[in-house]
């Protein structure tokens, strides 16, 4: 049987790779549990710096498997929601991990795989790759968090064009939008998503931690709130080691090293 997810190290960088390549990288309860299983470990592994997660075959992810799909409305509701959060659960542990999760995007992003990319902290788009909320073109709406997503950087009105066309827009167009940290020649998305992951893995753990979380908080705070949670971090790092190595690293002019003596486990 093939394995749902591929994983493999370069460096600090643990790489998931969704390997469902006959269905375009559809999604599954196997490529869900398996992907929130490797975030927990690399969670608990302090040599680990940075997730990249990409697709196998040329393609992201197509969404959801329409199959799978079709035969759910034969479901009471409620096992229709317990299936569904197979995938929701698997975006809040993207949001939830405290290291840095980095999309590379070849081919097509399209439905939940378009959720999937935008959940992830940072992304990385072949220029003609695809992106589509594509839920209307088959009688769906949108699930994995695509609609939280997509306003967070487009107006109300281009978020519900996007949602009632289904229409594809290209990788070029995304980062227009402004969703896109780098664009990439085609077949190259995961070499600009590893070189920005090795930067990052060399930082400090607890702070890139607390960073991506005031970066996820942002959006939905008051002033007031991140000013506080502001306070709470910048607080809690000073007390750190890695502050102390960063402090010393400035003062004495030369490059900090952050990974010596990495913490195990990451606590607030």
């Amino acid at each position: 049987m093939t394995q749902a997810l591929l994983i493999r190290r370069e460096g600090g960088v643990l790489i998931l790779s969704n390997n469902n390549v006959a269905a375009r990288n559809a999604l599954s309860p196997e490529f869900y549990a398996a992907v929130v299983s490797a975030l927990a470990d690399a969670a608990a592994d302090a040599s680990i710096g940075a997730v990249v997660l990409t697709g196998e075959g040329g393609h992201f992810c197509a969404g959801g498997d329409l199959r799978q799909l079709a035969k759910r409305r034969e479901l009471p509701m409620e096992q229709r929601r317990e299936k569904l959060e197979g995938l929701h659960d698997l975006i809040r542990t993207v949001r939830d991990c405290p290291k840095p999760v980095i999309a590379a995007v070849e081919g097509a992003a399209a439905g939940a795989g378009l959720s999937l990319a935008l959940a992830c902290d940072m992304l990385i788009a072949a220029k003609n790759s695809v992106f589509s909320v594509a839920y209307v073109k088959v009688g769906l709406t949108p699930d994995g968090g695509a609609t939280a997503f997509l306003s967070e950087f487009v107006s109300r009105q281009v978020l519900t064009e996007l949602c009632l066309t289904g229409e594809r827009i290209s990788g070029e167009r995304l980062s227009q939008l402004g969703a896109v940290n780098r664009l990439a020649e085609p077949g190259q998305a995961i070499v600009l998503a590893l070189a920005l992951a090795q930067q990052i893995a060399q930082g400090p753990e607890l702070a890139n931690a607390r960073i991506k979380d005031l970066c996820r908080q942002a959006p939905r705070n008051t002033l007031e709130q991140q000013l506080d949670l502001e306070a709470q971090y910048m607080v809690q790092s000073q007390e750190t080691e890695e502050s102390r190595e960063g402090i010393a690293a400035f003062l004495e002019k030369r490059a900090a090293n952050f990974r010596q003596g990495a913490t195990v486990a990451l606590t607030q």
